[in-house]
């Protein structure tokens, strides 16, 4: 029996369904960037070091990185109902633990306990979609998705800094709140179970590899992108342990008669297209929204909300353009937009990489806005065509496939951006002859920022060659046809 077939009865009311989780995922996800921008206060009020303070984004990536690959088993245990408001309790109970947190340690327990509600809602979310809107009208509900998706990250760092310019970082949590509650309550009214749970065999050999290979993958890239560097033991270790994890976990799947986290997704060749530029996608954004903030504070010398303020155009492009982009790959199909989509992100990450003191904040404001266009074109209908794909039972696998790569992406762009961005600044200092002058430094850094946007424009031209293997999935009476 699959655990969609609740997919086509009648009395399913899909907008209060999407409806809630939007505003669910919202508050989720502006929290995920909203406490980067208080990072600075946090150092100096707790009195840590910046490493252990990267740890407030590394522990959250961490925990999802864990949990969502379970997620796919999880999705098939429990209802649509438990799984939407359990996800909201965790969020809940995070934000309120770090709305009060005394010591750094609290609010590093309460952001996994939030990073625990995002990892329920993501794949929650995705899974829902799939089975409550037919194919032909998925662009646009997932294009809506993108919205939140995309335009709540963006505007965490700039509602942030207006926060912050009054009030203390405890009130990116207290503002939050609120919202949730009203999300919890909207969701218990509304939600509807669309999924009969199949409670497959646990099995916890499966979990503990997944945990170990996910964990360790996650964990040995943000290591190395924080400072501990490629060449450090602990680094080693943790990316040695987690590909080996992996592997057997991956073996073990496949032997399997009832799968954790089924592989045979694997087997679709548009899903595997659609994963790779959505990879592509999220290691490009990620480490431009890691080394533009970066570049705009260092090199620049701006404020951090000056910083952010820059930046929101683009994230609110992005988010408007997210559901406009679903309803153009519902009519056209994926081609015509991903392959544009890429030619304008490889141009505009080209043109980061000639960034230099003398360049307008206006044309940085105008590339970053191109670049999120760009990323619209590629992440929604590239996703949606490779799950169009999947039949009906490997929906929960192919979300959390999809969810649990993306957080492996993100590490691996930022760490690899970061490492760039650090050797390209080292080695320009090693050249020049008085190292201690103020201006070598500004210089340096910004010669580094231009390497890490080079790392960034071949990763885009690797999506690029990769695009032009996408064909359009039609999905006629919920079969998959080529």
């Amino acid at each position: 029996m699959s655990n969609q077939q609740a997919a086509q009865t009648p009395n399913v009311k899909a907008l209060p369904i999407i409806a809630s989780f939007l505003i669910a995922g919202f508050i989720g996800l502006f929290s995920e960037t909203a406490l980067n921008m208080a990072l600075r206060d946090l150092i100096i009020g707790f009195g840590i070091h910046e490493t252990t303070a990267q740890w407030l984004t590394t522990g959250y990536l961490l925990t999802l990185g864990i949990l969502v690959p379970i997620s796919g088993f999880i999705l098939q245990w429990f209802t649509t109902r438990q799984l939407f408001i359990a996800s909201l309790i965790f969020s809940i109970i995070g934000t309120f633990i770090a709305a009060i947190a005394p010591t750094f340690s609290v609010l590093m327990i309460a952001r996994v306990v939030q990073a625990i509600g995002t990892a329920l809602l993501l794949p929650l979310m995705f899974n829902t979609i799939l089975v409550i809107i037919p194919p032909h009208k998925r662009g646009r509900a997932m294009g809506i998705i993108g919205l939140v998706i995309m335009f709540a990250p963006a505007v965490g760092p700039t509602v942030s800094g207006l926060i912050l310019k009054t009030l203390t970082w405890h009130w990116i949590f207290w503002i939050s709140l609120p919202l949730l509650l009203v999300a919890l309550v909207f969701g218990s009214f509304f939600m509807q179970n669309i999924t009969t749970p199949t409670k497959p065999k646990i099995d916890i050999l499966s979990i503990i590899l997944s945990t170990i290979g996910f964990g360790g993958i996650v964990y040995g890239f943000s290591s190395a992108g924080e400072g501990g560097g490629w060449g450090s033991t602990e680094v080693i270790i943790a990316l040695v342990v987690g590909i080996l994890g992996l592997i057997v976990f991956s073996i073990r799947q496949v032997k399997m008669k009832e799968p954790m986290l089924d592989l045979t997704a694997f087997k679709y060749p548009m899903f595997v297209i659609g994963l790779l530029l959505i990879l592509v996608s999220m290691m490009v954004i990620l480490s431009s929204m890691m080394i533009l903030p970066l570049y705009l504070q260092t090199s620049l010398a701006l404020s951090t909300f000056a910083a952010g303020l820059m930046l929101l155009p683009g994230g609110i492009v992005n988010g408007l353009l997210s559901p406009v982009m679903g309803g153009l790959f519902d009519r056209f199909g994926p081609k015509w937009l991903v392959i544009p989509g890429l030619i304008i992100v490889v141009a505009t990450m080209f043109g980061f990489s000639t960034i230099s003191l003398e360049t307008s904040t206006a044309l940085i404001v105008a590339s970053h806005i191109a670049l999120m266009i760009g990323v619209s074109m590629i992440m929604m209908p590239a996703q949606t065509n490779g799950l169009n794909e999947l039949p009906p039972e490997l929906y929960p696998h192919g979300t959390a496939i999809m969810n649990t790569l993306q957080q492996v992406a993100g590490a691996v762009g930022t760490a690899v951006a970061i490492s760039i961005l650090s050797s390209g600044s080292r080695s320009f200092m090693e050249s020049v002859s008085d190292p201690t002058d103020p201006l070598n430094v500004v210089l340096a850094f910004t010669n580094g920022v231009q390497n890490a946007f080079i790392f960034g424009a071949i990763v885009a031209v690797v999506g690029l060659i990769i695009s032009f293997f996408i064909k359009r999935i039609i999905v006629d009476n919920q079969e998959q046809a080529h």
